[in-house]
C-alpha cells in the first residue's frame, strides 16, 4: 500500500476535505488555455515588492438565552472579532486593525452593555448555531473590507479566505488555503496533483453570486497531494491578459512567504504574515473569560 503523510497538523483538521463538493459543470477551464493543453505554468515575473495581507479571527464569548415569554427562550451568541492589515514592503507593519462585539440572533433583542464594551444586536436568519456561526463569519469579512479600505493601497491586497466582501478593491486577491470544492475536471486533476513548487494552474472561471478568476499555486514542496496546494481568486471583470498578468504576479510573490513546519502547524499555505497577524488579532479580543464575567454581571443587572 502506497500513501504519503500529510504535513498539515491534524488538529486543524486537512487542507483538503476528503470529499470535495464537485462543481466542475459550472466552471470554464479553456479561457487561458485550452484544455487539451492544460499544463503548470512557472511565473514569468519578479514578484511584488509592496503587499497587504488581510486576515480576521473571531470568538464566541458566551451563549445567550433571551427571555421571550410565553415561548421558550431564544438563541444567541456573544461574540468578539477583529481584522487587521500587515503591509510587508522589506518589513512588516500592522497597519490597520479593528475590534467589535455583537449579539448574534434571529429573535427580538437589545444591545448588551458590559464593563468590557458593547454587544450589538447582529441580526441572524435563523436560530441554529451554524446559522448564527456564519452571521459571525459575515460581520468579521465586512470588517476585514473595511480595514482593507483604510489600510490604503498597494501592488498587492491578499486576503486570507474568498474574495467577496473585497472583491471591489483594487488589486484584492482572494487567498484560500483549505479546500472544500472540486472546480476542475477529472481530466485536469493530474495537472493540479503533479504541480511543481512555485508553479500555478491556468485560470479558469467561475460564477456563484459573483464571477471570478481562479487558479492553483503549489506554494512550495510538501508530502500529499494537497501539500502546499493554495486557490486564489480574483474579480472576473478584466480581461483574460490582464487576469493571466495578475495570476503571474501574485503566483511569483507568496512561495517567499511560505511558513515552515517547525514554525506553524499549517505550514506551508498559512503564509507567515498571515500567522503573525492572527496571533496579534487574538490577543487584541481581549481575555475570554474576563468577557464572560462581564456578560454575566450584565445578566444579573436586568434580571
Amino acid at each position: 500500500m502506497k500513501f504519503t503523510v500529510e504535513a498539515w497538523d491534524s488538529d486543524y483538521g486537512a487542507p483538503t476535505d476528503p470529499e470535495l463538493t464537485d462543481a466542475s459543470e459550472n466552471v470554464d477551464v479553456s479561457i487561458e488555455v485550452r484544455s487539451e493543453n492544460w499544463r503548470p505554468i512557472l511565473p514569468d515575473d519578479d514578484g511584488a515588492g509592496d503587499i497587504l495581507f488581510v486576515d480576521g479571527v473571531r470568538r464566541v464569548d458566551a451563549t445567550l438565552w433571551i427571555d421571550q415569554p410565553p415561548d421558550f427562550p431564544a438563541f444567541a451568541l456573544a461574540a468578539t472579532y477583529a481584522a487587521g492589515a500587515v503591509r510587508c514592503n522589506g518589513g512588516a507593519v500592522l497597519e490597520e486593525f479593528a475590534v467589535d462585539r455583537g449579539l448574534f440572533t434571529s429573535a427580538p433583542a437589545e444591545d448588551v452593555h458590559t464593563t468590557v464594551g458593547t454587544y450589538g444586536v447582529k441580526a441572524t436568519k435563523g436560530t441554529t448555531p451554524e446559522e448564527l456561526w456564519l452571521g459571525i463569519q459575515q460581520r468579521m469579512g465586512s470588517l476585514e473590507a473595511e480595514v482593507t479600505r483604510a489600510a490604503g493601497g498597494a501592488e498587492l491586497l491578499v486576503v486570507d479566505g474568498p474574495l467577496s466582501h473585497a472583491r471591489d478593491i483594487d488589486n484584492a486577491i482572494g487567498y484560500v488555503k483549505t479546500q472544500k470544492v472540486q472546480y476542475l475536471p477529472l481530466e485536469l486533476r493530474q495537472v493540479l496533483t503533479s504541480l511543481p513548487a512555485g508553479y500555478r494552474t491556468p485560470l479558469f472561471v467561475t460564477t456563484t453570486s459573483w464571477s471570478r478568476y481562479s487558479w492553483y499555486l503549489r506554494l512550495a514542496n510538501h508530502a500529499g497531494p494537497a501539500g502546499g496546494l493554495v486557490r486564489c481568486e480574483i474579480d472576473a471583470d478584466r480581461t483574460v491578459t490582464e487576469a493571466a498578468r495578475i495570476a503571474n504576479r501574485v503566483s511569483a510573490s507568496l512561495p517567499r512567504y511560505a511558513s515552515a513546519r517547525h514554525k506553524d502547524p499549517r505550514a506551508p499555505q498559512n503564509l507567515y504574515p498571515i500567522g503573525g497577524l492572527e496571533r496579534d488579532l487574538r490577543h487584541r479580543l481581549g481575555d475570554k473569560e474576563r468577557a464572560m464575567r462581564a456578560l454575566r454581571i450584565a445578566s444579573r443587572a436586568v434580571a
